[in-house]
């Protein structure tokens, strides 16, 4: 049975410090989570995590209302998931752009990219922005707690569509590659994902994989043909038009699938 995890931001000493059989406190917002919310004891065990690959396995010595007294069971550095996958989520109205960030989150995405695409009808800016991508922040930690991750993926600045066409461009000059989940697409995502593994040395895929998601209304044909230029490859998810909350869910399934982690 897996443990419940919790972040190591409110744990001292940092968890860089620590080796097995030292003790340490988990305090702040976390503590208090795990000794007044779910209710966590002496005698228990639990995970603290660094968000970037660092887990520790301890056993809870002593628990009060808004802290937990640790021992260091167990230390493990687990590696980052191969490939690297980014999901370029278009802002999207209703919350689904955030319920892509969690169901991608559970999955095991690595970095996120919010795209203020010329069809969605949410706008981050100025201060919006700020408070948009802390919401973001807040929902892949929740979800990477809940899904037991040790790695809580990176939220990056919100990009218009001539930035992300640049950092496409970049992303295939070093090998990577882009795909647009379109539902115009001729080809599916799984035959494309054949292709490309036949052209790669031991049939592994690429180091970095870029998903990239419309909002509710698609994307237009010319932010389609601006990816295309500098590298994207639209792929289709099957004959039914998915969400925007779904559609980056579906491909990173079928993406993790392929590299074998299923």
């Amino acid at each position: 049975m897996t443990l419940p995890v919790f972040l190591s931001e409110d744990l001292t000493p940092e968890p860089a410090r620590l080796t097995v059989g030292d003790s340490a406190t988990l305090s702040g917002a976390e503590g208090r989570h795990a000794a007044s919310v779910r209710r966590i004891g002496a005698g228990e065990w639990v995970d603290v995590v660094d968000g970037a690959g660092l887990r520790l396995r301890c056993e809870v010595s002593e628990a009060d209302k808004s802290s937990l007294s640790l021992l260091v069971r167990e230390i493990v550095r687990e590696s980052a998931p191969d490939p690297e996958v980014v999901l370029v989520q278009a802002l999207a109205k209703g919350g689904r752009d955030e319920d892509a960030v969690e169901i991608c989150t559970e999955i095991g995405v690595d970095r996120v990219i919010p795209w203020a695409s010329q069809r969605a009808i949410v706008r981050w800016k100025g201060a919006k922005a700020h408070k948009g991508r802390s919401k973001w922040e807040g929902v892949a930690r929740a979800a990477a707690k809940q899904s037991r991750r040790a790695f809580v993926p990176t939220i990056e600045a919100v990009m218009d569509s001539c930035e992300l066409a640049s950092w496409v461009a970049s992303l295939t000059r070093e090998a990577g590659v882009a795909f647009v989940c379109h539902e115009e697409a001729t080809v599916s995502l799984g035959a494309v994902l054949a292709q490309v593994q036949d052209s790669c040395a031991n049939g592994v895929l690429p180091a970095r994989i870029a998903l990239i998601v419309g909002p509710e209304g698609g994307i237009g044909p010319e932010e389609t043909a601006l990816l295309v230029a500098v590298g994207a490859r639209t792929i289709g998810l099957g004959a039914n038009v998915l969400r925007s909350s779904t559609a980056g869910a579906v491909a990173l399934t079928l993406i993790r699938a392929a590299a074998g982690a299923y």
